[in-house]
């Protein structure tokens, strides 16, 4: 019987040593949990906060050291590796576990990454950086020995002063500063290389969620991806900035930015959009006689159920105001009675005519600036009103959806505000 195992370099007591570490650690830990952040000075805070940051790194060294041993694990567990044990026992995701059991393989093979780990001056995350950008150095053609083992040097150096995201961009250019002259034609080429890979990886996925939402999701090319996150962000900001300034709680920002691109969609010009099965990109929407006649009546967003979705009436009142949209008017057999002439947006020159005349959202006591307002037909479009000043008004997306909402009414006062009030 091999007793390989069991041997504690330490002393003849396997374990014991270990034991009274992590017993310490663990003592240090309770005493520390025990007392109240919110009585100590400002300097203790910073300074236990930046010696945890080490501390956090030597606990990940020696984790990583201890995961790139452990095949006797995975052997006991009859797996490939111990990640199942990890699953089991640890309730760590395999493909966590994995990750980790990787890097800590990785970790063996730089020296250099291994003793910042130790010293706490390289966190997992950068030592995963790092190590993924000397992973590429060697299995480029054109990089030597001595190439990956300066850059090992120099990323490991970079860490102590850098972010991990600042470090992968300097992990990706790494050679080009060892050697600029042989490596900067290289580096072109593999950034061209990767923007084309970045191409061919682009997609888009939408679905419907059948609770009143569209899900999707999809990969964009850095440079198209950073000007769509600019976009969203330029349409959430000011509805941020309202919020902050009548000292209102914020909601959270994913849903800031669900609806700044709920806007910029809302805010597309269709005489822009390319042409599409013959004609202008619309929306068609199918409703009955009957249906239109009901203040909770439903309609079809598409030509039908199958290739559409149903949504209210009020809603496709509402997104008459701001879209190209073409309504099917069908009898009791199905037969279409109207076939709706494609409502118009109000033209710039009416939208800055309407500015002028109110500053903010119409509705009575709202101030959401004009940006973040549509143009509503007061005289409803789908009930034959016009696109004009005399039946426009600036209301942000809250009231203008108020508007379509059957459960209030609507009246303009005097002065031009919209007063709402709720049906009793």
């Amino acid at each position: 019987m091999s007793l390989e195992h069991d041997v504690d370099h330490w002393g003849s007591h396997p374990g014991d040593a270990i034991d009274t570490a992590l017993a310490a650690i663990e003592s240090s830990l309770h005493d520390l949990l025990a007392s109240d952040p919110a009585y100590w000075r400002t300097s203790t805070k910073k300074d236990l906060l930046a010696r945890l940051e080490t501390i956090q790194a030597q606990q990940a060294a020696l984790r990583l050291r201890v995961l790139a041993s452990s095949g006797d694990i995975a052997e006991e567990a009859g797996d490939k590796d111990a990640s199942a044990w990890m699953r089991a026992e640890l309730l760590v995701d395999k493909a966590v576990a994995r990750a980790q059991i990787k890097l800590a393989t990785k970790i063996t093979q730089y020296e250099l990454v291994a003793d910042g780990l130790a010293a706490g001056v390289v966190s997992p995350d950068k030592a995963r950086v790092i190590t993924t950008a000397l992973d590429k150095i060697e299995a480029d053609p054109v990089a030597t020995t001595e190439d990956l083992a300066l850059a090992e040097k120099l990323l490991v150096d970079y860490a102590t002063r850098l972010t991990a995201n600042e470090l992968a961009i300097v992990g990706r250019k790494i050679l080009a500063e060892i050697d600029p002259a042989r490596f900067e034609d290289a580096e072109a080429q593999a950034l061209l290389a990767e923007e084309e890979r970045a191409h061919q990886k682009t997609a888009l996925r939408v679905w419907d969620n059948h609770h009143g939402t569209v899900g999707f999701d999809g990969v964009l090319p850095t440079s198209v991806g950073m000007r769509f996150k600019r976009l969203v962000e330029a349409y959430a900001q000011p509805r941020k900035q309202q919020l902050v300034e009548k000292g209102a709680g914020l909601p959270p920002w994913e849903r800031l930015m669900g609806q700044g691109f709920s806007r910029l969609l809302e805010t597309i010009d269709p005489a822009a959009l390319p042409r599409h099965g013959g004609d202008a990109t619309t929306v068609n929407v199918v409703i009955s006689l009957e249906e239109l006649r009901k203040d909770l009546g439903t309609a079809t967003l598409g030509y039908d159920e199958t290739n559409g979705t149903t949504i209210t009436a009020a809603e496709a009142r509402r997104m008459a105001c701001n879209a190209t949209i073409i309504p099917w008017v069908l009898g009791g057999n199905g037969e279409v009675l109207d076939a709706g002439r494609a409502s118009r947006f109000f033209q710039p020159i009416q939208r800055k005519a309407l500015r002028l005349q109110a500053k903010c959202c119409q509705a009575e006591g709202c101030d959401m600036p004009p940006e973040w307002c549509d143009a509503h037909h007061l005289d409803p479009w789908a009930a034959g009103g016009k696109t004009n000043l005399k039946d426009g008004a600036l209301l942000c997306l809250h009231h203008h959806r108020l508007a379509h909402t059957p459960a209030y009414t609507h009246e303009r006062l005097p002065d031009g505000t919209i007063r709402f009030t709720r049906r009793p």
